[in-house]
């Protein structure tokens, strides 16, 4: 099977290839949202600079650091893996009663996929439902990484594996996924932690990425609820690009604007 998709500028009143690109960033629902600190942009541009030849004023490396927002924990995990008595996979809060999170807000945001959806065998798959959804009103890639420029103390017991899709057309909550490739390690990551990076991709390349907190808008929203769920129905959703962006509102990406706080 062959799959064709074409982008156009689709907020239709810009000039293409000129000047950052807006993304937008919100959350699919704002209950208990305080929880969810906002995207930061990776930079190491506040470390050593007293050295001409520093890393942190190599142009390269302050160009790929623009295009990487970190996304952190928000809550505790401390996890084990099991299996019941009839060997179906399962998981424990290994912080019991200490647990910073009530176990069943942890189940509503974490679980295990179908172990005949795994990967690889033997290997288990979490994933944990995130209310964050990026946009953008010109045709950007939204890529979804793991937090490679962050340094790691304990390695985690696995991998977490991405995704990379358009967010002009097909904004949508992220999930974190997990493969457990060490199931007998406990699975832990304080509140706060890095759990991830999105990177973004712009036509020309160049570009960069001015990122704004988006209103939820009842148009944004609309859209949001039209796309989602399509996962559960069809394989291969990227063929659903053309019918959604038929339907697309013309702006989905409208800034919030704050109160400033006084001197």
């Amino acid at each position: 099977m062959q799959l064709s998709v074409s982008f156009e500028n689709t907020l239709g009143t810009t000039t293409p290839g000129t000047g950052p690109v807006t993304v937008g960033w919100c959350l699919s629902e704002t209950k208990g949202g305080i929880i969810y600190a906002p995207p930061e942009r990776v930079r190491s541009t506040d470390l050593n600079r007293r050295h001409a030849k520093s890393a942190s004023r190599c142009p390269a490396v302050i160009n790929l650091e623009s295009r990487y927002f970190l996304i952190r924990c928000p809550f505790d995990l401390n996890i084990g893996f099991d299996r019941d008595e009839k060997g179906v996979p399962r998981m424990r809060n290994l912080s019991g009663s200490a647990s910073t999170i009530r176990a069943n807000k942890l189940g509503d945001k974490l679980h295990i996929v179908p172990e005949a959806e795994w990967r690889h065998p033997g290997v288990p798959t979490l994933q944990l439902v995130l209310p964050y959804v990026f946009l953008s009103d010109e045709p950007v890639y939204l890529n979804q990484v793991s937090p490679f420029m962050h340094y790691i103390r304990e390695p985690l017991p696995g991998t977490i594996f991405g995704g990379r899709f358009p967010i002009n057309v097909w904004p949508r909550p992220l999930m974190w996924a997990f493969e457990w490739h060490e199931p007998e390690k406990p699975l832990k990551i304080a509140r706060g932690d890095p759990l991830f990076y999105v990177g973004f991709e712009t036509l020309p390349q160049d570009r960069g990425v001015a990122m704004v907190e988006a209103q939820r808008t009842p148009e944004l929203l609309e859209y949001l609820d039209l796309i989602s769920g399509a996962v559960n129905y069809v394989n291969q959703t990227f063929s659903l690009f053309g019918a959604a962006e038929a339907r697309r509102p013309d702006t989905l990406v409208t800034p919030v604007t704050r109160k400033t706080r006084p001197e």
